[in-house]
């Protein structure tokens, strides 16, 4: 009987030089930044002179204990002035820069790149707008080569970080040996309105400033080992998965229930989080994380690691309870949310890098990325060590 190329790949079997192949890109690297200044959620009642019980016990029964944010120096009577819509947008390209400059260094340190390796750096943010966007910026800023490929996500939200980085997965096994950097940059500081309603106390409650960046690589056909992405493939070193595949689901019933509307009275964008939302992602959780895990042939209960976006405690409850997972399960993503908040994009990147921290990831572990934000839209990945 004649062995197939992937079972022969699995039996460490000679790999036929005729048929060389390119492996599934794998994430050789990750890196964070935060702003310097983090503060407790009473600091910030506390700070900005905020009395309502209402909006209080919103901030206080979030879960999140400190958060990293840039906020307006005290004025003489004591208060914290309102940014007009052009500071906001000028403090986020100051953050966002200078954050996602520092995740991208750090990704390259523990991913041991050089600067000079890039050839490809996708940029996602949601938190400001900016022309030219933030690749650009960062390019010139950090003395990446002029040569280099790039993209810029904006406005997608939360769930942007798997959208992003299923693009750069696919640029990186089209470009196999060269470097992608994806990063998550997201200055939330420059995305609050302040006013005494409880619609913008749910935001104002949970969101931080943070950066993450990965870098990915694809085998060449000289050293890569033949890879379908199914179960029973060779497994990639621990610390450095293979992504082997993505599934999306866009909620369009609930459409305008993640958005950014325009203030009239504050003259700046108001983000907007309909109070159902935790309910509708934990409802459409199961189908796409089996669709997921279907065209691999698995299990939920083949899965080691779940790494889900912090999008607040009532929306992680609604993943586990529906997904069937513990609360040990989502530790990484309920410490983020603790130490961090809600840090949009990036939130799952911080979860990845305390995971591998952990030193629990084996050899042949599964693992399973999920985020979730406006459209409504799940977003999925499956990995591998």
């Amino acid at each position: 009987m004649t062995t197939s190329l992937p079972n022969a790949a699995v039996l460490d079997l000679p790999v036929p030089a005729t048929k060389p192949t390119t492996g599934t890109a794998r994430i050789a690297g990750v890196g964070t930044a935060t702003t310097e200044r983090s503060y407790s959620q009473p600091e910030l009642l506390d700070l900005f002179h905020i009395t309502d019980p209402k909006v209080r016990s919103v901030f206080l029964n979030s879960a999140i204990e400190r958060r990293h944010l840039t906020i307006p120096p005290e004025a003489a009577d004591g208060t914290r002035p309102a940014e007009a819509q052009g500071e906001l947008l000028a403090k986020h390209r100051r953050v966002a820069l200078d954050m996602g400059a520092r995740a991208v260094r750090a990704c390259l340190a523990n991913s041991g790149i050089e600067l000079s390796d890039i050839d490809y750096l996708c940029c996602v943010t949601t938190t400001g707008f900016l022309t030219p966007g933030i690749s650009a910026l960062l390019i010139k800023e950090m003395g990446i080569s002029a040569a280099t490929s790039r993209v810029d996500v904006v406005g997608m939200g939360c769930n942007a970080g798997l959208n992003a980085l299923n693009a750069t997965a696919g640029w990186a096994v089209a470009n196999p040996g060269k470097v992608a950097v994806m990063l998550c940059t997201e200055a939330c500081s420059a995305a609050y309105v302040m006013d005494s309603t409880l619609r913008t106390a749910v935001v104002n409650s949970l969101f931080g400033d943070g950066a993450a960046a990965v870098a990915l690589v694809a085998d060449t056909p000289d050293t890569a080992y033949v890879t379908s992405g199914a179960p029973g493939g060779p497994p990639s070193a621990a610390g450095s998965p293979r992504i082997l595949g993505f599934a999306s689901h866009l909620i369009t019933e609930a459409i305008d229930a993640m958005r950014y509307d325009w203030d009239d009275g504050q003259g700046k964008f108001s983000f907007y989080l309909d109070p159902q939302i935790p309910y509708v992602v934990g409802a459409n959780a199961e189908q796409v994380i089996d669709r997921l895990l279907d065209g691999a042939g698995l299990r939920r209960s083949d899965i080691a690691h779940w790494l889900v976006h912090s999008g607040g405690k009532k929306v992680i409850d609604a993943v586990r309870v529906n997904l069937g997972l513990t609360r040990h399960d989502v530790r990484h993503t309920t410490g983020v949310l603790r130490d961090y908040g809600n840090l949009s994009s990036s939130s799952f990147l911080f979860s990845y890098e305390r995971l591998l921290a952990d030193r629990v990831t084996r050899a042949g572990d599964y693992g399973v990325l999920m985020t979730m934000g406006p459209g409504s839209t799940i977003e999925t990945a499956l990995v591998q060590w």
